[in-house]
C-alpha cells in the first residue's frame, strides 16, 4: 500500500531527523507523528531520487515533489474519460442531479475510471479555483434573488427641468444568473410589488423561493431567525405559488448572487447610460431593457455560454408556470367594527355583518374593491369608494331585528344625549333622521356625546344649540364651534337662552314615547325592533 502523501515540510523534517540527527525510524515516526512504514517509504523515495543532506539551497518544494513522485505513473483525467468539469457543474445545477449520480454514469461509460472519492476530489479541486459566486451550488428554478441597486438614475422633468432620482430593481436566477432590471421612482410597497410581478413575467415562470433583502417594503420586522413578511408581499407569493425567504441579517453570503448581479448591472447598464439624459421613467426603462439584453447575451469570462443560454437550458424548464391572471396589487389594513356595523377606510364607511360589532377585522384593498375578512374568512365585499364621509351599506348586513345584546337603538342614543341637555338631544335626533339608515348617524352622535370628555357638558350643550340654529347637523360642526369658542357667545335674541331650540324637522320628546316608537323612511321602529309597514299604518 502506498504511503500517505505528506507535506513538503514534514518530508524535509523526516530527512533531517534521519540523516542529520541519526535517529531511528521509530524515533522519527514518533517525532513527526506518522507511521514507521511512512518514514521507510519516504527514505526509499529520497534514495531513488539521489537526494543527500543537506538539501541543495535552490531545491524548492515544487522540484522536491517532482523528484520524489516522478517514478509514479500519472494519468491525466482525460485518459480516464473524465468529463469536462464545466459539464459536471452545469449538470449539478439541474434538479435532483448529484455528484454520485454523475459518477455512476461516468463509471458506466468508463469501468476503469476513477473511484467515487477521487472523482469528487478532482471536481472540488477544480471548483476551488473559481470565483466565490460560481462555487455556490444553485438548483435549477430554485431561487430568485431580488434587491435594489445602491446607485440611482436621474430623470429630468422636461417642463420644470428638475431632476428626480429613480431606483434600479434587480432580480437574478440562482442557477443561470439570468438577470432582470427595472427602474422606478420609489421603493415603497406598490413599486416593490410591481417590480416583483414584472420580474416573474420577464422570466416566464415562477421559482420555488424568492430571496429578498430585509427591505421594509418586503419585510415588516427583520429577524435573523423568523422575519415577518409584509402581508401584501406574502399574498403575492401565495398567488404565484412560491415562498418568500429573506436573506439573514448581516449574512451577505445568503444574497451573494444578487449582490454580484447588482454590481454587474451597475457596470454594464448604469455606467453605460451615465451620459444619457432621460425625460421620463418610460424612456429610462426602454434604455435599461436594451442594455439588459446585451448583458444577458454576453459570454461568460471563465465558463462557456451566456446567461440567456444557461437560462434556456437549465432554469426555464424547471420554473413553474405563471398563473393565468397576474397578481393585482392589494394592501392590508386592520379595522375595528363600530356600533353602526361599519368600518372606516380612508374616510369612507363600509358595512359588515352586524354580528361583528366591536370585533377587529382585516381589510384587503385593491384599486376597485374592498374585502373584509374575519378570522381569515371573507365576510363582506364592496366596490371601493373614495368619497369621504359617505356610507356604502348592504341591506343584508343590517340586523333584521335589533337584538338585546346590541342595545344600540335610536331611542337609546337620543335618551343618552338627553342626559346632557335638550339641545344635545335635539341635534342628535336631527342627525339620525337625516340619514337614510339611522345606524349611519350613530358614529356622529357618539362623537358629539364624547366631546363632553374634552369640553364641559355645558359647553357641548351650548354648542349643540348654536348648531341647531345654524342647521349644521354634524359632529364636525359642533367640534368647530367648541374649538373656536363660539359656544361662549350669546345666541341671537330670537332664541331664548334657557329654552331648547326647536326645529321644524324635530318631532319632540313625546313623539317617541315610552315605547320608543318612531318613523324613519319607510319603517317604524318600536323597542329597538323595526318592521316595514304602509305609510298610513
Amino acid at each position: 500500500m502506498a504511503a500517505e502523501r505528506l507535506s513538503m515540510r514534514t518530508i524535509k523534517e523526516v530527512l533531517r531527523l534521519k540523516w542529520e540527527k541519526k535517529l531511528s525510524n521509530k524515533q522519527v515516526a514518533k517525532s513527526c507523528n506518522i507511521a514507521r512504514s511512512t518514514v521507510r517509504e519516504y527514505l526509499e523515495r529520497s534514495q531513488r531520487a539521489g537526494l543527500t543532506w543537506p538539501l541543495a539551497p535552490d531545491l524548492d518544494d515544487g522540484r522536491l515533489e517532482a523528484l520524489l513522485f516522478s517514478s509514479q505513473p500519472t494519468e491525466s483525467p482525460e485518459k480516464r474519460g473524465l468529463p469536462a468539469m464545466e459539464y459536471i457543474r452545469k449538470e449539478l445545477s439541474r434538479k435532483g442531479v448529484t455528484l454520485r449520480l454523475l459518477w455512476l454514469e461516468y463509471r458506466g461509460a468508463n469501468p476503469a475510471g476513477y473511484q467515487y472519492s477521487q472523482f469528487c476530489l478532482l471536481y472540488h479541486q477544480w471548483t476551488g479555483k473559481l470565483d466565490l459566486c460560481l462555487r455556490q451550488t444553485y438548483r435549477a428554478g430554485e431561487k430568485l434573488f431580488v434587491d435594489y441597486a445602491g446607485q440611482t438614475i436621474p430623470v429630468t422633468d422636461p417642463v420644470s427641468g428638475k431632476t428626480r432620482e429613480a431606483w434600479l430593481f434587480v432580480a437574478t436566477l440562482g442557477a443561470s444568473s439570468y438577470t432582470f432590471a427595472w427602474g422606478a421612482f420609489s421603493q415603497d410597497l406598490p413599486s416593490w410589488i410591481e417590480a416583483n410581478v414584472r420580474a416573474l413575467t420577464f422570466f416566464e415562470g415562477v421559482p420555488e423561493i424568492i430571496v429578498p433583502d430585509n427591505l421594509k417594503s418586503g419585510v415588516k420586522k427583520p429577524c435573523y431567525y423568523e422575519p415577518d413578511i409584509n402581508p401584501t408581499y406574502h399574498e403575492m407569493a401565495r398567488h404565484y405559488g412560491t415562498v418568500v425567504i429573506p436573506a439573514r441579517i448581516a449574512s451577505p453570503r445568503d444574497k451573494a448572487k444578487v449582490e454580484s448581479a447588482v454590481q454587474v448591472t451597475e457596470r454594464w447598464i448604469l455606467a453605460a447610460l451615465r451620459n444619457h439624459t432621460f425625460f421620463s421613467i418610460v424612456e429610462l426603462n426602454q434604455a435599461i431593457a436594451e442594455k439588459l439584453q446585451e448583458l444577458n447575451n454576453r459570454t461568460f469570462q471563465k465558463t462557456d455560454g451566456t446567461r440567456r443560454s444557461l437560462y434556456e437550458t437549465i432554469d426555464w424548464p424547471a420554473l413553474k408556470p405563471l398563473p393565468s391572471i397576474p397578481y393585482e396589487y392589494a394592501e392590508w389594513k386592520k379595522a375595528r367594527v363600530n356600533i353602526d356595523y361599519h368600518i372606516e377606510i380612508e374616510g369612507h364607511y363600509y358595512s359588515v355583518p352586524y354580528q361583528l360589532v366591536k370585533e377587529q377585522v382585516e381589510v384587503r384593498l385593491t384599486a376597485t374593491t374592498v374585502e373584509v375578512l374575519f378570522k381569515n374568512r371573507r365576510v363582506a365585499g364592496h366596490p371601493r369608494r373614495y368619497m369621504k364621509g359617505a356610507h356604502t351599506t348592504l341591506a343584508e348586513h343590517m340586523p333584521k331585528a335589533h337584538q338585546k345584546y346590541l342595545e344600540w337603538t335610536p331611542s337609546r342614543i337620543m335618551n343618552w344625549a338627553g342626559q346632557n341637555g335638550p339641545n344635545t338631544r335635539s341635534l342628535v335626533t336631527c342627525i339620525i333622521e337625516s340619514r337614510r339608515h339611522p345606524e349611519q348617524g350613530y358614529r356622529s352622535c357618539l362623537g358629539i356625546i364624547r366631546l363632553g370628555k374634552r369640553y364641559s357638558p355645558e359647553r357641548v350643550e351650548a354648542a349643540c344649540g348654536r348648531a341647531l340654529l345654524l342647521k349644521a347637523y354634524s359632529y364636525k360642526s359642533v367640534e368647530s364651534i367648541l374649538k373656536t369658542s363660539l359656544d361662549k357667545q350669546d345666541l341671537p335674541e330670537s332664541s331664548s337662552p334657557g329654552k331648547p331650540i326647536i326645529h321644524y324637522n324635530i318631532r319632540g320628546r313625546d313623539y317617541y314615547g315610552k315605547t320608543g316608537r318612531f318613523y324613519l323612511g319607510d319603517k317604524y321602529y318600536r323597542n329597538g325592533i323595526n318592521r316595514t309597514v304602509p305609510f298610513n299604518d
